[in-house]
């Protein structure tokens, strides 16, 4: 409901329009006019059809990281669940490159590490993100004899804990403690792809997303799909978990409890712009979570930073490198919003500064994991064990 100030502003403020020739909401209007006024703003804003007409703060159901996650990671440490990564700096680590892109440091794996998927009108983030990078450091680790995209479906809806609750948000730790060899349950994902076998894998994987692509905040541009709560992307309730494979899948993948992928190893988490630069330096992209407000509805391109707008929730992603443009540092991260979304699917943000406190807590898998899946009687796939970042851990080791 549109309070008594919004509404005196709403009525002082004209309408303008977006792509599309739809009316913009004089809020967003004067929101977009702001950061586009703004001194030093590194981003370019614009208004998209399916937002265009609401006031800022339209994206809170996609924000599905909530509380202090940072903190939960923190709590993690000291229980022992999760090791901490830390530069041992004693003059044998790498140098940290001006940039980085994961796509190109590890290219026989650039295809899965550019999938970008889309997480419906779900609240599903935290577990897209996980099953995203652990994809890719499966990849890697197996020097991409495994490249096998991981079911955010499997994920989402079997792989929460006790904290996680689907479509209405989860902890970035618990689809990585999912996917992780375990004596007491069930261990790893299942293979899946895309809503309806779409993306570049196409289909035949054991459990698919399933729900719809969707049109998600920014500007419309060739986004093909319908808007958040149009019909075809209605808002999605979280379903019960799959037990078994879709109907179309197909050998290797048409069982699910032979179908699942693991890894043997710690879960690890980085902390701080430097100790993130060498973990994913050394084993590839990895999950963080960082604070939204409504002005992010708005991005069209550009280095993201805060400018103006209201706390909206916790959003989940993949940060698969890093880099500078006139000075300015950032990181580059992959959404899970569709390719069509932002800078073709990923977005920039200030690197160093802790902008919404995406370094407060990157978490994956370490790169000393060994790979598995059920259906090997082997038991488990090539992996790499080396420390060329010269690394130190703080924690329990398990």
């Amino acid at each position: 409901m549109m309070t008594l100030f919004s509404a005196i502003i709403a009525a002082a403020v004209p309408s303008s329009l977006a792509t599309g020739g739809v009316l913009v909401h004089p809020l967003r209007a004067a929101q977009i006019e702001a950061i586009a006024n703004t001194p030093g703003v590194l981003w370019r804003a614009a208004a998209h059809p399916r937002f265009a007409t609401s006031p800022p703060g339209a994206s809170t159901s996609l924000m599905g990281a909530p509380g202090d996650q940072g903190g939960i990671i923190d709590a993690l440490v000291e229980a022992g669940k999760i090791i901490s990564v830390y530069s041992t700096r004693d003059g044998t680590e790498d140098d940290i490159p001006v940039s980085f892109d994961s796509a190109t440091n590890w290219p026989q794996c650039a295809v899965i590490i550019g999938d970008i998927r889309d997480q419906s009108n779900c609240g599903c983030c935290w577990a897209f993100a996980g099953a995203e990078a652990a994809s890719d450091r499966m990849c890697i680790a197996t020097n991409a004899t495994t490249v096998v995209p991981l079911s955010a479906q499997d994920a989402c809806f079997n792989g929460g804990g006790l904290f996680s609750y689907g479509c209405d948000g989860g902890q970035i730790a618990a689809p990585w403690e999912y996917i992780q060899l375990s004596d007491f349950r069930s261990s790893g994902a299942v293979s899946g792809g895309q809503y309806d076998g779409t993306g570049v894998f196409g289909g035949g994987f054991c459990s698919d997303f399933s729900m719809p692509h969707c049109h998600h905040h920014g500007p419309q541009k060739d986004d093909p799909y319908p808007a958040e709560g149009e019909p075809g992307c209605e808002t999605q309730i979280t379903p019960e978990g799959p037990t078994g494979c879709d109907a179309d899948a197909v050998p290797p993948h048409d069982n699910f409890e032979a179908d699942r992928y693991y890894f043997d190893g710690d879960i690890i988490t980085a902390k701080g712009e430097e100790n993130m630069q060498r973990a994913i330096m050394l084993g590839g992209p990895m999950e963080v979570a960082f604070s939204v407000y409504s002005d992010f509805e708005d991005y069209d391109g550009g280095i993201y930073h805060h400018v103006t707008g209201e706390f909206m929730g916790g959003h989940a992603v993949k940060v698969v490198g890093w880099g500078e443009e006139n000075g300015e540092k950032y990181w580059r991260v992959a959404n899970s919003w569709n390719k069509f979304w932002g800078e073709e699917g990923y977005f920039r943000i200030r690197r160093g500064v802790d902008e919404g406190g995406i370094e407060e807590g990157a978490v994956a898998s370490s790169h000393t994991a060994k790979w598995g899946w059920t259906g090997d009687a082997g038991g488990s796939l090539k992996g790499s064990n080396n420390n060329p970042m010269g690394y130190g851990l703080k924690g329990s080791l398990q």
